[in-house]
């Protein structure tokens, strides 16, 4: 055994002892529990989502899928939202939603994601409801793991075909394009470029429904590295309905390999007019206007393109061909054919990643971001709120107060801290927080509060920050370990190595002594003033695993 195996195991004994000394009971029989009930105790604060769909033939019903929460939808334009497949499907995370134009009853839904961040929810395949979310069916496609679009033939809905991307971290077959023409009973691979890569979007022709545009996406993860842009990153065209496929990727004016991922789009005003928003060195959003036979690069903007692993969506106005929308970050619109995109709409969250625009009604979208589904009914002006229970939480803890507190941080939001009583107490007692509060830190981190003075907290987040909240006066501190903002350099650059999400602990033996880890365990026992480094590097700290992480 050498040293760092030795370290480890001892490392791990000192926990275990800590752990028995510090259990004050046995453990509770599980008749105990057997009256108990889960219950929200809020906060009303939407989550990711990827997906969402509004119905033609209905103004005021829209879905959206949540990446940890299932499907949603309202009846009433987005001032009430209901969870629909709870207790239903098998999986938790919606990665695309589509309603058939034709029976608006006809709901189908493709799980897992495919806007692949460093934590993802693997789905189950697709499901289907035909009385508008009561009941579901699952339809197979299970290993596709995540698909990122379902899309609806516009006047016979039992033709569907779904994008799946397949699995993010490594090889299989159940990836590409599949079509059924029997509403899903039965599938068949339309489009397949390999084991390692899968369909990144999809769109029909809604003048000319036989025409499809697909574009497939060379990608895969792995816990230190995301990789995508090799030779099967392609955009595609079919005339015949899926039967066969044109490879566009190659035509004139496109760009020079490898592409990465793209997002493509047809004008319903214009089916001769296309848009791809395109990953490449010499990416940005590339036009057609002769169905994709030859490109011009209208836009180049990095505000479009960036972190484009994790957006890459365009959408054609459906009553204006110069009008073209393109998600990132931000949410922007075009009205000179895709030339300048100086108009940002401003939904209620940032992160944006899909929308729909009622054919019929170009003033009426619904808009999917990473603080859930919200519906306009004004062309982007203003949106309905994102109040529902569709939160993602990285880690809980809970608090000395009576009664106890329950503190969480939340994906792509702040931390924040709630009485376990519910909100509608803590507002009667009048608190000066309202009925819940941030506790330092930020969406990705641990959180501790401190063992004997209730009012301390001390909450992590990505890229190694660290702070001290006092709620009594309001006062935050930062006492990182080591201060140095590190996005974008290699693990290999950096004399600390922090996760994502990196654990920050109290002694259960002295309440004094706060642990927290890089690579190294560090010590403090003055509130973070200082830091003490207590062991050698415990990781394999193998060089494969530290250069750039992705691309």
């Amino acid at each position: 055994m050498n040293w760092k195996h030795a370290f480890s195991l001892g490392l791990l004994l000192v926990v275990v002892e800590v752990a028995l000394h510090s259990q004050t009971s046995p453990a509770v029989p599980s008749p105990f529990y057997a009256n108990l009930e889960w219950r929200n105790i809020g906060p009303l604060r939407g989550g990711r989502s990827l997906g969402c769909t509004g119905s033609p033939g209905r103004p005021n019903e829209y879905y959206f899928g949540a990446t940890g929460g299932g499907l949603w939808k309202t009846t009433d334009g987005g001032q009430n939202w209901a969870a629909v497949t709870d207790g239903k499907v098998n999986s938790s995370s919606v990665g695309t939603v589509a309603v058939a134009e034709t029976n608006p009853d006809v709901v189908y839904i493709g799980m897992g994601e495919t806007q692949l961040r460093g934590s993802i929810t693997q789905g189950d395949g697709v499901y289907k409801s035909t009385d508008g979310g009561k009941s579901w069916r699952h339809l197979g496609l299970k290993e596709t793991q995540a698909i990122s679009r379902i899309r609806i033939h516009p006047t016979n809905p039992d033709i569907v075909y779904v994008a799946a991307l397949g699995h993010s971290y490594g090889e299989n077959e159940e990836r590409g394009v599949f079509r059924s023409t029997d509403g899903g009973n039965t599938w068949k691979k339309v489009l397949y470029a390999g084991p390692n890569a899968g369909a990144a979007d999809l769109i029909i022709d809604r003048t000319n429904p036989k025409v499809l545009y697909a574009s497939t996406w060379q990608v895969y993860r792995k816990t230190w590295k995301m990789w995508g842009g090799g030779e099967q990153c392609k955009l595609f065209k079919s005339v015949d309905g899926g039967d066969t496929w044109i490879d566009l990727s190659k035509n004139p004016g496109m760009p020079s390999g490898p592409l990465g991922k793209i997002g493509i789009t047809v004008s319903p005003a214009d089916p001769n007019r296309l848009w791809a928003i395109v990953e490449a060195n010499e990416g940005g959003i590339y036009r057609s206007d002769d169905g994709g036979w030859t490109w011009k690069r209208t836009n180049e903007e990095r505000k479009l393109r960036q972190r484009a692993f994790y957006y890459s969506r365009i959408y054609a106005d459906p009553w204006d061909r110069e009008t073209v929308y393109c998600l990132n970050v931000g949410f922007y619109k075009s009205t000179d054919g895709g030339v300048k995109f100086d108009t940002e709409i401003q939904p209620p969250h940032g992160d944006n990643h899909d929308l729909w625009i009622d054919p019929n009604n170009p003033q009426r979208m619904i808009n999917s971001n990473d603080g859930g589904g919200n519906v306009s009914l004004n062309g982007g002006q203003s949106w309905t709120e994102q109040d529902y229970c569709t939160t993602q939480l990285y880690h809980v803890t809970t608090t000395n107060d009576v009664p106890y507190h329950v503190a969480g941080a939340q994906q792509d939001n702040t931390t924040l801290a709630i009485p376990s009583d519910g909100w509608g107490h803590m507002l009667a007692r009048g608190a000066n927080h309202g009925y819940y509060y941030t506790v330092g830190g930020g969406e990705s981190g641990y959180i501790a509060p401190h063992p004997s003075n209730p009012d301390l907290f001390y909450a992590g987040s990505q890229g190694a920050l660290l702070t001290r909240y006092d709620r009594s006066n309001g006062q935050i501190r930062d006492i990182q370990v080591y201060p140095r903002f590190f996005s974008g350099e290699p693990a290999s650059a950096l004399p600390e190595r922090w996760q994502w999400t990196y654990p920050i602990v109290f002694s259960p033996l002295d309440s004094k002594v706060l642990y927290t880890c890089s690579q190294h365990v560090w010590k403090t026992v003055n509130d973070g003033q200082s830091w003490e480094r207590i062991s050698p590097d415990l990781t394999y700290a193998d060089p494969e695993t530290l250069g750039l992480s992705g691309g």
